[in-house]
């Protein structure tokens, strides 16, 4: 798994905090978040969704 904080991750990828402590406590996120999410973390969509 990744070792990022939801903090750096927010840096690295452009997707504000809140939103990916919305995404991490619904488990669900738009499509254009994912896809920014999985370009930072250097992974395909389906390895970020599995």
């Amino acid at each position: 798994m990744w070792k990022m904080s939801l903090v750096q991750l927010a840096k690295v990828s452009g997707v504000p905090l809140r939103t990916l402590e919305g995404i991490e406590k619904r488990e669900a996120c738009m499509v254009f978040n994912a896809l920014k999410i999985a370009e930072a973390l250097d992974v395909t969509m389906d390895e970020l969704c599995r």
